[in-house]
């Protein structure tokens, strides 16, 4: 699939909604909504508890996760879905942290997500044994890999800026100084071809929410490479992860392959959503998707640089080094994202002062862009960020 004029009208959007905010929560599938009424009337209100065998709830998670690792590159039989984004960070980090006992230093940036962050603080506590995590700026992560390096742990995309993070070149580097990877794909999978296998990562992270239009709250997804997977320990060992959940044990005993990294019980609602998404994505063509998002986000930095000199690019100029992704700075950046808002054009703010707007080519075309531009333009020189409303900090921003 080339034709984003055709998945375009796949999507439900409000009418005369401009909608740059699928880096965050991407929009409605037309099909997923009837996707999880038979979900529910078919299979839950018919199936009711035989829905596990007869509609195949059990195995959607590594069905699913096959169908996601198409668009990351991975090897068949290596990501499993489940669960949240933080839970699958803390045991990508966990197993790798197992596989290197010798080593204590990990190493993050601080345009990681801070939930990632977090995870990885709670686990070192929880741990007790010494290890310490390493936050230093994005550009100078290669400059402190060496020799005592446990775990390299990187968000791919930087989620305020859109910072793109050269996987080949530093997994290439943490393998050669003795350490593994684990890569978050949060704002990757599905805005840009990902290559986990040609990487040679060693574990990688992400959610379907985003870009993968799977619905709010949908689940996580993990993967673990091949070399890896029989010899890594799950740090939550929950019974789906068993190697026999159904003989009822007493005692662990982790499953067979990526099934041991499950933990919970599938979301099934959340999973016939991803479902009805995935056969948009089973037709795209990455590296085309990828073309036209960097014709997007050029276009969208032209225009807005031309008409709105108040504010600064604060994502990469070269298009090869950022995402899918354009962010603004801007003193007054919230009240000013509110007003877009205001006048249907949807990106988010994040503190300090960053606007940020996410291309997606399945469902914003050119068209667009300019639309965009107008609003913006208009808010910028009319100043109209300054209404007080608009500066009313909401819970979400």
């Amino acid at each position: 699939m080339t034709d984003f004029a055709a998945t375009k009208a796949m999507f439900h959007l409000p009418e005369g909604m401009i909608y740059l905010d699928g880096n965050s929560l991407g929009p409605l599938p037309k099909a997923t909504a009837a996707r999880v009424a038979r979900a529910v009337t078919d299979e839950w209100g018919e199936k009711v508890i035989t829905g596990w065998n007869r509609a195949g709830w059990m195995a959607q998670p590594t069905a699913l996760g096959d169908r996601i690792g198409r668009l990351i590159g991975a090897e068949p039989g290596h990501v499993v879905l489940g669960d949240t984004l933080s839970i699958k960070v803390y045991q990508a980090l966990a197993a790798a942290i197992d596989l290197v006992p010798d080593r204590k230093v990990i190493l993050t940036d601080n345009g990681n997500f801070p939930s990632d962050i977090y995870m990885a603080e709670g686990l070192i506590k929880s741990l007790g044994r010494g290890h310490e995590l390493r936050i230093v700026d994005p550009e100078d992560v290669e400059h402190h890999i060496n020799d005592d390096l446990a775990v390299l742990m990187l968000t791919q995309v930087d989620y305020r800026t859109g910072r793109l993070h050269d996987m080949k070149a530093l997994t290439e580097k943490a393998h050669a100084a003795g350490a593994l990877t684990c890569w978050d794909l949060a704002h990757t999978a599905g805005a840009m071809a990902v290559d986990l296998q040609g990487c040679n990562a060693d574990f990688a992270t992400g959610c379907t929410y985003k870009y993968l239009n799977a619905g709010p709250g949908a689940p996580a997804f993990i993967y673990v490479a091949p070399r890896h997977i029989d010899n890594c320990q799950p740090a939550l060992s929950g019974w789906l992860g068993h190697e026999a959940p159904f003989a009822f044990d007493l005692d662990y005993r982790p499953g067979t392959g990526i099934e041991r990294m499950r933990v919970g019980t599938p979301p099934v609602l959340q999973m016939a959503a991803l479902d009805a998404s995935l056969d948009i994505w089973d037709q795209v063509d990455m590296d085309a998707l990828r073309s036209a998002s960097i014709a997007l986000t050029e276009q969208f930095i032209a225009g807005v640089e031309a008409r709105c000199p108040q504010l600064t690019l604060a994502s990469p100029r070269d298009p090869h080094g950022r995402g899918s992704q354009v962010s603004f700075a801007f003193a007054d950046g919230y009240a000013a994202m509110q007003a877009c808002i205001a006048r249907n054009v949807i990106g988010d703010f994040r503190a300090p002062d960053i606007m940020r707007f996410g291309f997606c080519p399945l469902f914003i075309d050119a068209g667009d862009v300019d639309a965009a531009v107008d609003v913006i333009a208009d808010v910028m020189d009319n100043r109209l960020w300054n209404d007080p409303v608009y500066k009313q900090v909401a819970r979400v921003t």
